[in-house]
């Protein structure tokens, strides 16, 4: 998909063509939604969250200028609804401790690869839950969706040092805590 295709979707839905907006939607749904997903650790609050970031992106057609790439401006309504939401629930809090509370004790009897890849994907996800949203959202943005140093700078709206500082302390802040994963299972 070609940048500049988005923004003739863009303005072409700007001038009320409902199918310009449906294909920028299917196009873009999928990966906001799992952006929101890693961001909150909720499936249904991804969706509502991807849900509100389009009505924004809906409501600012007329707005839009196409100075950045299109996935930039997309995923920085989606970051920001995302922010919004956690800032007034806080539940991605309430969620850690509940798992931290729940977390099945491991098993001494030596599991088979499919249940070793099931705690490492669970391990993994136990340790991004532990980010704060600012290291969270910058980890993610970055593995999990393959954006460019520069583009998170503006998604985020910083410079690009507190990029690639935030991305060290997130990475770092993983490592630690996979390290005392790992320690537990032995």
């Amino acid at each position: 998909m070609a940048e500049t295709d988005d923004w003739k979707l863009i303005t072409q839905a700007a001038g009320g063509d409902m199918n310009a907006f449906t294909r920028i939607v299917r196009r873009y749904q999928k990966p906001i939604v799992q952006f929101c997903y890693r961001m909150t650790g909720s499936q249904s609050d991804a969706e509502d969250i991807a849900q509100e970031s389009f009505v924004r992106l809906y409501k600012a057609l007329n707005r839009l200028r196409p100075d950045n790439p299109f996935p930039t401006v997309l995923f920085s309504i989606a970051r920001n609804t995302a922010l919004n939401h956690i800032r007034s629930t806080q539940r991605h809090y309430r969620r850690i401790k509940a798992y931290k509370e729940n977390y099945p004790k491991r098993s001494t009897t030596q599991p088979d690869k499919n249940a070793q890849t099931s705690d490492i994907a669970v391990a993994l996800e136990t340790a991004l839950e532990t980010l704060s949203p600012e290291h969270k959202e910058v980890l993610v943005l970055r593995e999990y969706h393959g954006f460019e140093y520069q583009h998170i700078a503006k998604i985020l709206a910083c410079p690009v040092g507190t990029v690639r500082s935030r991305l060290a302390r997130a990475r770092e802040q993983m490592r630690q805590h996979l390290m005392t994963y790992g320690k537990g299972a032995l």
